[in-house]
């Protein structure tokens, strides 16, 4: 029997779904890291000051 044979036998397969997923989220990134609230915060503040700006350019402000 050959090694590779012996090997795959011996060997318990792992659960298909869930492999990719738990070393994604083993592996230690590095970076910023910021909570999830932040990120929604950032993302409303910005669509926010963009609607603002295009208002601004159309001349739609009342108080500018």
């Amino acid at each position: 029997m050959s090694k590779r044979s012996k090997r795959r036998r011996d060997s318990s397969p792992m659960p298909a779904g869930s492999v990719g997923l738990l070393r994604f989220f083993e592996e230690e990134t590095h970076g910023i890291r910021l909570r999830p609230e932040i990120v929604v915060g950032l993302a409303v503040i910005l669509t926010l000051s963009c609607l603002l700006a295009q208002m601004y350019a159309l001349g739609q402000l009342p108080f500018f």
